[in-house]
């Protein structure tokens, strides 16, 4: 694709990244093939080559309206667009860097920057959405059925093994997870525990950023991003081997600390070494004796949801499939598995009309080999899934806790 680039931006770094990045387009629409909202609205401007074509104009310096905003705010970021190019276009990165273009330039209603603020403001803080959560649950009798439905039944915290392993590896509590599943970190830890590995936390470890940096909000990401790689540091430099994801859509962000924090001169090594020795959950355990855990699925049928955040974002695909195999669950087929539950982060709470289509279809394929259970591997698509879902939603390592 061709292209010229405004005075503005070709010679800013994101303006030199983006020049490449469309270059690398060839217009051949296999992209529209594979999109969750060019399916549901049949719109080419709501499929990635036509926000691609849309941030192309508004980099070279043509007109940006609401209207443009509003199809690049309807891109889920699935990144499912990425799986299927021929040509290795890095569409997610394309879409930050328009979508932060066009923020400076339309101006969004008092309600939107409201809400959004309100986002920014609660859900990366695990202390104030445990405040927020504790509401919600108090006043749920009283909610709209859409709204109580999306409130999380209270999970028990459960008991987390003492550090006793020469091996170690940090885990990321993150945000919502605390709160929301308090189970999946602790049922991590004793899956690994029994494996000869201590699963450590660090306090003052956080929220990945990847909230802010998809509001567009990428300094207030930054920061969460620094905070971190400062929190994880004198672990891994007194020996962690490995930084583990429970939450797929916090460590495909994790996984991007290098490229995201690359020309920032205290913390461009670090961060390159983080997102280095960050592995989802699945590829650690893939590596290990997973049979000695003695876990047998009876030949139980699960559904497994495999996040965008999962498949598209970090590649990893048939790695969590293989081990439930390995410990006896029957796995049941799943259509379109590569569609967006639509989820995706704050998607659900901004785009409610798309992602509740996005969710009924998704349940729909899940639900149509009769599962005993559904399982996933991102907090935020769980509890998408369970608001609707007719059969019990979970972790899918909680299937290998033996306790």
């Amino acid at each position: 694709m061709q292209t010229s680039l405004s005075d503005a931006l070709k010679d800013t770094p994101e303006g030199r990244e983006a020049d490449a990045i469309l270059r690398s387009c060839v217009h051949c629409g296999f992209c529209t093939a594979t999109c969750p909202t060019y399916q549901l609205l049949g719109d080419e401007l709501d499929g990635p080559r036509g926000r691609i074509y849309l941030i192309k104009q508004v980099l070279e310096g043509g007109p940006v309206t609401a209207k443009t905003q509003l199809h690049l705010d309807r891109c889920l970021t699935c990144r499912s667009c990425e799986t299927t190019c021929p040509s290795g276009v890095r569409y997610g990165r394309l879409v930050d860097i328009g979508r932060a273009v066009v923020e400076e330039k339309v101006p969004r209603s008092l309600a939107e920057r409201m809400q959004r603020g309100v986002l920014r403001a609660l859900i990366p803080y695990p202390r104030r959405f445990a405040v927020l959560l504790r509401i919600g649950r108090a006043l749920r009798p009283l909610l709209p059925a859409v709204v109580r439905k999306k409130i999380p039944a209270v999970q028990p915290a459960t008991a987390w093994p003492v550090v006793r392993h020469p091996r170690k590896m940090l885990v990321l509590d993150g945000c919502v997870q605390p709160a929301a599943a308090p189970a999946t970190n602790a049922v991590a830890a004793r899956v690994l525990d029994r494996l000869g590995v201590s699963l450590i936390r660090a306090e003052d470890a956080g929220c990945c950023g990847a909230l802010s940096h998809h509001l567009s909000a990428h300094d207030e990401a930054r920061n969460f991003m620094r905070r971190n790689i400062d929190a994880w540091w004198p672990h891994i430099e007194a020996g962690a081997e490995a930084i583990v994801m429970t939450a797929s859509g916090c460590g495909v962000v994790v996984k991007d600390y290098g490229a995201l924090l690359h020309d920032d001169p205290a913390y461009a090594v670090k961060a390159a070494h983080i997102s280095g020795l960050t592995k989802d959950l699945g590829e650690i355990l893939s590596a290990e004796e997973v049979e000695t855990l003695a876990v047998n699925g009876r030949g139980r049928k699960v559904a497994f949801h495999a996040p965008c955040t999962l498949q598209h974002g970090q590649q990893v695909n048939g790695v969590v499939e293989g081990l439930l195999r390995r410990c006896g669950y029957q796995l049941t087929a799943v259509a379109d598995g590569h569609l967006c539950c639509g989820s995706a982060g704050t998607y659900s709470l901004l785009q409610p009309e798309l992602s509740r289509q996005l969710l009924t279809n998704k349940l729909t394929a899940l639900q149509a080999g009769v599962p005993d259970f559904i399982v996933t591997a991102n907090i935020g698509c769980q509890l998408h899934l369970q608001s609707g879902a007719a059969v019990q939603v979970r972790h899918w390592v909680e299937l290998l806790d033996g306790s």
